[in-house]
């Protein structure tokens, strides 16, 4: 292994594969600009639980992880196996961007790659672990894969870093600040994961693999479930101790999803951005799926940008690969304001509803305390698509709470008689709220009890399992572009 240069000793590109692979068999390893295994990358085919993947890997102590003309063969050679061999991709980055020395061709080599990352999206998973410095075109290759993990106060992105940044604004401001790990994971949004180290990175990857299928046009995973473990979800808890009757008060939805899938295993993605929605990774008996939750503990669990905009990209993700989305809903509308409406919550928003309506995976929806207005039909009503929808004996449905509608349908009324307004509250909450209206209409398939729920999705999964193979077979259902 080459010893680092940099003042700040990290681990090399074959440590890091070591680490993260069971084995590891190299290629291209002579493929160098001044002779064998000397490159600032290295690539080859990895085992991780089992399952191949291709994996590459940036070493800065080679050229500061440099991409030049080699490292770009090297890696679109890679891709190009990849995708013949329909496997996983990781890639590992450490990388000081295009090699300056060689000019226009660097740039070109990033170029063939950013087309392979594109061609490869929605076919196979692609995931990037940032392990340390990227900067230029090195951060346009992970933000065309599927997910990006950094590692905590290692790992920075920018397109322009903190010295052209001051030289051009004015603005006097560090790498973490301008780019580093907690700053994508909560801010921009860029990270789907910030991992307290490397090991933590690995893991995150193993965690996630377990989920996905090898690549489109493959049945995902399936896992043993004992129902009748002592552990069984669902069982030991009263799923209404978790969810306060009252529509208004906060509580945190995490804990009911655990309650309810296997084994109380939940992979969350960015969970420190847009934190008013909840998505991760879980099983129902055995079978992976896509979480998609409103959180109302964070804003309420309101839709807003952010959150439409993280939604609409995990539920393209799991579509790309078969799985299909349970959404849990708790949601009391959208997020008003002048902020939003200006930041565009009409396009932003409508993602969401986008990747709805064009999922071709199974899609069941649970509502679970009330759903209103616009928001109603985003989370996945079956006017959107959803192949089962269920609401809790007690939730709300309407166009917006009993007092707002009563307050505006009534306005007259309770302007002369102030005492009615919560006669007619009642009223309207007893004959419109009530998710037997929704029923009635055909836009819920069954009112259930909450302790009913985890076995109600696992039949609806049961039931729709072949959706999947009558929409797509091995071409890709659509690109998972950033969103």
């Amino acid at each position: 292994m080459t010893t680092a240069t940099t003042k700040h000793t990290r681990p090399g590109a074959r440590e890091r594969i070591s680490a993260l692979c069971d084995e590891f068999t190299e290629i291209g390893a002579a493929r160098s600009d001044i002779g064998a295994n000397q490159s600032g990358v290295i690539t080859g085919f990895g085992s991780i639980g089992g399952a191949d993947v291709a994996v590459y890997a940036q070493d800065f102590s080679y050229r500061g992880g440099t991409v030049g003309q080699v490292e770009a063969d090297k890696i679109c050679d890679l891709l190009d196996h990849a995708m013949a061999l329909r496997m996983p991709v990781i890639a590992i980055l450490d990388s000081g961007g295009a090699r300056i020395q060689e000019g226009v061709n660097a740039l070109a080599g990033y170029g063939r790659i950013f087309r392979r990352t594109v061609a490869a999206s929605g076919v196979i998973p692609q995931i990037t672990i940032i392990a340390g410095p990227t900067a230029g075109g090195a951060v346009y290759c992970p933000a065309l894969t599927d997910l990006i993990i950094m590692v905590k106060e290692e790992a920075t992105m920018f397109v322009t870093g903190p010295t052209v940044v001051k030289a051009v604004t004015g603005e006097d401001i560090d790498t973490q600040d301008l780019g580093g790990s907690t700053v994508h994971a909560q801010v921009s949004g860029v990270a789907d994961y910030e991992a307290i180290d490397e090991a933590d990175a690995f893991d995150y990857v193993r965690s996630v693999l377990a989920y996905l299928p090898h690549s489109v046009g493959e049945d995902t995973p399936r896992y043993f479930f004992d129902n009748g473990a002592s552990s069984s979800p669902g069982v030991a808890v009263d799923l209404r101790q978790l969810v306060p009757a009252d529509t208004s008060k906060a509580y945190d939805i995490v804990p009911l999803i655990t309650t309810l899938v296997d084994y109380g295993e939940l992979v969350q993605v960015k969970p420190d951005f847009a934190r008013n929605i909840v998505c991760g990774f879980a099983c129902f008996d055995g079978r992976p799926v896509g979480i998609i939750a409103n959180q109302p503990a964070v804003g309420a669990g309101c839709l807003d940008i952010d959150a439409s905009e993280k939604a609409a990209r995990f539920l393209r993700m799991c579509d790309s690969f078969g799985l299909p989305i349970v959404s849990l809903v708790d949601v009391p509308g959208y997020l008003p304001g002048s902020d939003q409406e200006h930041a565009g919550i009409i396009r932003r928003g409508a993602k969401l509803l986008a990747a709805y309506a064009d999922a071709t995976v199974p899609l069941i929806t649970i509502i679970v305390r009330k759903s209103y207005g616009g928001a109603f039909i985003v989370m996945g009503s079956k006017s959107m698509g959803a192949d089962f929808a269920y609401s809790w004996a007690d939730a709300e449905i309407a166009v917006m709470g009993a007092a707002g509608a009563v307050d505006i349908i009534h306005r007259r009324e309770i302007t002369a008689d102030p005492a009615r307004r919560q006669e007619l509250v009642d009223a309207y909450t007893r004959d419109v709220v009530t998710p037997a209206a929704a029923l009635a209409s055909g836009e819920l398939d069954g009112i259930i009890e909450p302790a009913d729920t985890r076995a109600t999705i696992v039949r609806a999964l049961q039931i729709s399992a072949s959706k999947r193979a009558a929409a797509v077979t091995t071409a890709r259902a659509h690109a998972n572009l950033p969103l």
